[in-house]
């Protein structure tokens, strides 16, 4: 007999789900019946809120969606902040959990890890919520669940499984696979855009995190156009050292000024969010003459008036303006745009977020094509504000969008398990690692190459310096942290202790890469008071 259970992993298996991070429990020992055969990875997280940010870095890097798998009530309810992140960057994730039996879902009889609606409280952050009764439901469950990671916008999805049904009998019935259209690009669109664009004697192009596996159409796009490209934080890597880019954050007014004095702004898979556009929430975000927007999601467009609203992927619409331009470039000024906005942005930031991006240009320089993983960070914001990566799709954090901290250090595990190849730097700060500080001992039990940053500044800096410039008393921003040199030992981990200094910086962390499995580096914040 084939159970329900071992139907759906067999079905992850048919989509090329190769890892599943997932904390067994009673509300799910019939999944991992299908799963122990399966030939799917099986890794185990400390907390199931650390199985949802794997699952996110994995999806990032991957191009797949990232897939959980938790336990009813607390565990799902621990998934759902990194439900929210992925929802917030358009991360495809599927969390599979249990859920109570049938007979006693909604009658608060008070059974273990019982919940009133545990798919409502799901839909608060999933792009929806199934549940699967029956053998009948099991497919179109899970192509539902499926849609939005292979057209549209992608997000996460959540599927339950009562407790009488996860290890019933599975009777297989015919069903015919949904046809996707997401490939189709509106060639009338496209020509409307690419004269826009061709006409223009100012052009700028803003590419967000829908552009980042664009890198080499973009650049092509940019280069005939030539058009300065923006690069908000998950697109950052597109344009290295490119003389057409600009790695910079557009809430800066250095960039809302090249936008603003663009006649044509092309944007690609952007929402054109406050996190990106209007960090400091001044409610002033670069007005556009002529906009044209390319976006997966429809719901999106509508939000923002533009002159031309393309629904596509924008690597193929990119590839469609490519064929239509025909090779056909025009001289637009932008490498002399771009490069006056490099130098003003840097300008723009200040000593202290300048001082930071020499420390992460050092890091980049030491350990070249880093996937760069971070938490909510000093450093992070100053990349965040103005950093070239020096790889598509290898910089991404969660201190834009919703903003969760103790993403980092999950997340590059996952990060570490979609591209095994590559080397991976973790940069969390000392207050957003101890919200995760065990799953260190995840890397450790996948031997994965990682090597963790912790920004050490004793506290919550960046809170209480905005609590002080309001004129509040600190409270609250100064929680002790561990002896992260302790914390390496009783993992087995090598371990550094440094300041600082770039050049120091780049010297450990090309040492660090010669040690096997995880390694930990604290990097003591200056001017701040503690004890050794």
């Amino acid at each position: 007999m084939t159970s329900i259970g071992e139907a759906l992993v067999s079905q992850l298996v048919e989509r090329e789900v190769e890892v599943v991070f997932g904390i067994p429990g009673v509300h799910t020992v019939e999944l991992y019946r299908g799963l122990a055969s399966s030939g799917i990875r099986h890794v185990t997280p400390r907390h199931e809120q650390g199985a949802g940010f794997m699952a996110d870095g994995y999806a990032r890097v991957s191009g797949k969606p990232g897939v959980a798998f938790v336990i009813t009530g607390p565990g799902l309810a621990n998934t759902l902040t990194a439900m929210g992140q992925a929802r917030a960057d358009s991360v495809p994730m599927l969390v599979v959990s249990g859920v109570n039996t049938r007979a006693s879902l909604g009658k608060g009889l008070g059974h273990l890890h019982e919940l009133p609606d545990q798919r409502a409280m799901a839909r608060t952050v999933a792009l929806l919520s199934e549940r699967i009764e029956g053998s009948e439901d099991l497919l179109p469950a899970l192509e539902r669940a499926f849609a939005p990671f292979e057209a549209g916008r992608p997000g996460p999805t959540h599927i339950e499984i009562p407790l009488d049904v996860a290890g019933a009998e599975y009777s297989e019935a015919d069903h015919d696979n949904a046809s996707s259209n997401g490939g189709i690009v509106n060639p009338i669109q496209v020509t409307q855009a690419v004269n826009l664009l061709a006409d223009a004697k100012a052009p700028v192009i803003l590419a967000g995190g829908g552009g980042r596996r664009a890198a080499e159409g973009i650049v092509a796009l940019a280069e005939m156009l030539d058009a300065p490209v923006v690069q908000t934080v998950n697109a950052r890597g597109i344009m290295h050292k490119h003389p057409l880019g600009v790695p910079a954050s557009p809430s800066l007014k250095s960039v809302q000024a090249l936008i603003e004095e663009a006649d044509v702004v092309l944007a690609l898979g952007t929402e054109l969010g406050q996190t990106d556009y209007d960090m400091y929430a001044t409610g002033e975000m670069a007005k556009v003459s002529s906009l044209i927007r390319v976006d997966l999601c429809p719901e999106q467009l509508a939000r923002q008036d533009a002159e031309l609203s393309i629904v596509g992927d924008a690597a193929l619409v990119v590839q469609a303006m490519l064929a239509s331009l025909d090779g056909q470039t025009t001289s637009a000024n932008g490498a002399d745009r771009a490069a006056k906005t490099r130098q003003a942005a840097y300008d723009e930031i200040g000593p202290e977020y300048r001082a930071l991006c020499e420390v992460l240009d050092a890091m980049r320089d030491a350990v070249p094509g880093a996937l760069t993983v971070g938490d909510s960070v000093y450093p992070i914001y100053a990349g965040n504000m103005y950093y070239d990566h020096d790889r598509p799709g290898g910089w991404f954090n969660a201190a834009t969008g919703f903003g969760a901290l103790g993403y980092g250090i999950p997340a590059a595990i996952g990060a570490a398990l979609a591209d095994p190849s590559a080397p991976v730097i973790c940069i969390a700060g000392d207050g957003g690692a101890q919200f995760s500080l065990p799953e260190l001992m995840c890397a450790v039990d996948e031997k994965l190459p990682i090597t963790f940053v912790i920004w050490n500044n004793f506290g919550y800096q960046e809170i209480a310096t905005s609590m002080q410039a309001v004129g509040v008393t600190v409270l609250g921003c100064d929680p002790t942290p561990p002896d992260f040199e302790h914390v390496a030992r009783s993992c087995a981990m090598p371990f550094w202790r440094i300041g600082p200094d770039p050049a120091l910086v780049a010297e450990t962390l090309q040492s660090a890469q010669s040690v096997d499995g995880p390694r930990l580096i604290e990097i003591r914040a200056p001017n701040q008071s503690h004890s050794a």
